[in-house]
């Protein structure tokens, strides 16, 4: 069956067969297929990731394997998610389609503190790792906002990136081993424990990033690090990126504590989410262009106190106009953090607002943001994008002061905008969020040629029957022909 006669006869499927139905009860047990008002679970961040209207909740790879094959059988296709956390729609579905939710394999199956690693499923919670892991001083090395409901398995899925990238690199460089289930139902199992480990093609690189669309990752090994015995935070206001990028690199450089995130916040989003919050602090102003809250990890926290007072001291010799506060107590030091993570609030003032997730080099930035703000206000007067991000690794997200959806016309535009000359400048289109369905022109149209090709023929070898996510990361239309006369797969 070619892709584009699976595609075509999907179109014509509104239901999933009662016999798969059935089929599936009896595989994993009836209360775990559900359907109709019982389908009707949180669809998380987008409307859609439940309009399937059916969802399959294996408890173990062996059943994740079950539902994969009876799938196959039936030609109907899977759609695998974790915590449904994604924001460029990787895991909506439609009818005739199956969820395959991971939400039932959610046990930590080993923490060993002397190898530093974690065995878990991938269902569990990226909240749920920390915990068990702090209690040997330890933590899994990434972190985000969504960390109480992303989980692990959807982490590796889109190579979840966070604030912790610039230091430990993001879900690609945590991850030891892992276990997944291809298209066929075969259980791909590499659950090494160890750093090094050149036998052969290091193959779990495949379904890191692959968004559900080559396999179904059901067990992961993570990667573990030390904890500091002390943390300290502080906020500073400066006067420009150039500011905050010297401030970064003087952090880098300190002898008291390492630099563990480094979070710009731009004038339009730390005054909106200061005022959501209700939040000031006496003699701190929120009147400059950018701001950055900083974390160190040490040995004593007095010690790192006493370096943000340091590097306040050394920027404000440079850039005169800088102010910073330094948090005195763990209640101040989450109101900070308050200020960044509390993204919500753009989403309460302008509903579904369309927003973007680019990764720019370091010595980009200032160009790059003074060009974007220039050219959007070009398309639409008074369109004015609120800026925040991982600044240390150059992750920008951009959230425009505008509901979605977007004119398709000033969608284009506004992309136009944001994307030309990423690939040029060695940034990315898309830093952490993946690619998903929201993402796919933007892929076509900046990726290699031979790059996109090589997607498909990896695609073609693993799910030539187009069941495993179809309609996520890669194009569905204008597709090379495979070697064999027939079009790609995709």
């Amino acid at each position: 069956m070619t892709s584009a006669t699976a595609r075509a006869e999907r179109r014509e499927q509104t239901a999933v067969p009662a016999a798969l139905v059935l089929a599936m009860r009896s595989a994993i047990g009836a209360q775990h297929v559900r359907t109709g008002v019982a389908a009707a679970i949180d669809p998380g961040t987008h409307p859609d990731n439940l309009a399937a209207g059916i969802v399959a909740s294996p408890a173990s790879t062996e059943e994740v394997s079950a539902i994969v094959r009876l799938c196959r059988s039936h030609g109907v296709p899977l759609v695998p998610q974790g915590g449904r956390t994604g924001l460029v729609g990787g895991s909506v579905s439609q009818p005739g389609e199956v969820v395959l939710s991971l939400d039932r394999m959610n046990r930590i199956e080993r923490l060993d503190p002397v190898e530093r690693t974690a065995v878990v499923q991938a269902g569990v919670t990226l909240e749920t790792l920390q915990a068990a892991a702090l209690e040997h001083r330890l933590e899994p090395g990434i972190d985000l906002a969504a960390r109480g409901s992303a989980t692990i398995g959807g982490m590796v899925s889109t190579n979840a990136g966070g604030v912790m990238a610039f230091r430990n690199g993001v879900m690609r460089h945590r991850v030891l081993g892992l276990e997944a289930v291809l298209a066929d139902g075969t259980i791909y199992s590499d659950l090494t424990r160890v750093v090094k480990n050149s036998a052969g093609y290091d193959l779990k690189h495949l379904f890191i990033g692959a968004e559900g669309t080559l396999g179904i990752v059901t067990r992961v090994v993570m990667k573990l690090e030390p904890v500091p015995l002390a943390t300290a935070t502080a906020l500073f206001g400066l006067p420009s990126v150039t500011a905050a990028l010297d401030l970064i690199r003087l952090a880098l450089d300190g002898e008291a504590g390492q630099l563990r995130a480094a979070e710009a916040l731009w004038q339009p989003y730390i005054q909106l989410t200061a005022s959501a919050q209700d939040w000031s602090e006496p003699g701190f102003d929120l009147d400059l262009p950018v701001y950055l809250l900083m974390s160190l990890g040490g040995a004593r926290e007095g010690e790192l106190r006493e370096e943000f007072e340091r590097l306040f001291a050394e920027i404000m010799e440079r850039f005169d106009e800088a102010t910073g506060i330094v948090a005195s107590s763990q209640r101040q030091e989450e109101a900070l953090w308050r200020l960044r993570e509390d993204t919500d609030v753009l989403y309460r003032t302008h509903k579904t607002a369309p927003s973007y997730d680019v990764s720019v080099p370091l010595s980009e930035i200032d160009r790059y943001v003074a060009r974007i703000a220039s050219g959007l206000a070009a398309v639409e007067a008074g369109l004015n994008p609120y800026l925040f991000g991982h600044l240390a690794d150059g992750n920008l997200h951009i959230v425009l002061n505008r509901a979605a959806p977007l004119p398709e016309a000033m969608s284009a535009a506004v992309e136009q905008v944001l994307y030309t000359g990423l690939a040029e400048i060695g940034g990315s289109f898309s830093a952490e969020h993946g690619v998903g369905s929201k993402r796919i022109h933007a892929l076509a149209a900046t990726a290699d040629p031979t790059k996109l090709n090589l997607m498909m023929r990896v695609k073609d070898t693993l799910d030539s029957h187009v069941l495993m996510n179809p309609g996520k990361v890669l194009p569905l239309a204008s597709l090379p022909a495979n070697e064999h006369g027939g079009q790609a797969h995709a």
